[in-house]
């Protein structure tokens, strides 16, 4: 990934934080654990919830990254927030009227459940998002032993995300300046030939540069072209998070 251009990069806020200049893999693996043991807590301990958010913004805080930002990308959590608010109405058992409204004592608890562990990964994501480059993580995922294969799709989608949509925008402004819109149902199957002549091409263009990669010497596997260093310094720093937030699940647990 070069330059710094790309799809990928506009997630990534250059700085010189202390969040950023830890090694990707180092940063990755504190995100688990953290993630782990937030969904490790129990549901009906409320108030760990609110300490997890707590040190999530302390993290922001330190990585110098705005409120604004997390807020703003959070907006790929909607799907998982429509699903939570449905499930006191859907679900069954006992009820409980909350404004007017009957709603499942179990369906708000799983509601709950989702949105609070949901929303902590999210956000922990963005950070780590925000914080490392998108080469560096690709490569701390190889030098956590990711499958060689997993590692590659996820450099070429990423890579290549660009240029697909910049494909797209070029039809869809290709129609319009022959006058078209789609306005109704009946212009699904023109829209349907558009978006299928992109699959094509995005097949051709993945042939073409999977031949030219073969005649680059491609054998099955990217080279990792850097190894990051973490010294014991970075993994405390990294552990403080998850550290901390195995502290909090072990007193909500034995509470």
């Amino acid at each position: 990934m070069s330059g710094g251009h790309g799809h990928g990069h506009s997630l990534y806020r250059a700085g010189d934080s202390p969040v950023h200049r830890l090694p990707a893999h180092v940063k990755v693996l504190a995100l688990l654990a953290f993630v782990l043991v937030a969904v490790a807590t129990p549901r009906e301990r409320y108030w760990a919830f609110g300490v997890y958010a707590l040190l999530l913004a302390a993290v922001a805080v330190v990585a110098r990254v705005p409120a604004r930002v997390i807020v703003r990308r959070m907006v790929v959590e909607v799907p998982f927030v429509v699903f939570a608010l449905l499930m006191p109405i859907v679900s069954q058992g006992p009820r409980v009227d909350v404004l007017g409204l009957s709603l499942s004592e179990q369906g708000l608890l799983t509601g709950w459940n989702i949105l609070a562990k949901g929303t902590l990964g999210v956000v922990a994501s963005i950070l780590l998002a925000a914080t490392t480059e998108v080469r560096a993580l690709l490569l701390g995922l190889q030098r956590l032993k990711v499958p060689e294969r997993l590692v590659e799709i996820a450099s070429f989608m990423i890579r290549y995300a660009d240029v697909v949509t910049g494909d797209m925008q070029r039809m869809r402004i290709a129609r319009e300046s022959r006058g078209f819109e789609a306005r109704h149902l009946g212009h699904v199957r023109v829209v349907a030939q558009g978006a299928g002549a992109l699959f094509v091409r995005s097949y051709e263009r993945g042939e073409r540069v999977h031949l030219a990669m073969l005649s680059r010497g491609y054998a099955g596997a990217m080279p990792l072209t850097s190894v990051a260093v973490a010294s014991r310094a970075d993994w405390l720093r990294a552990a403080a998070l998850p550290l901390a937030a195995a502290v909090v699940a072990l007193t909500a647990v034995l509470a």
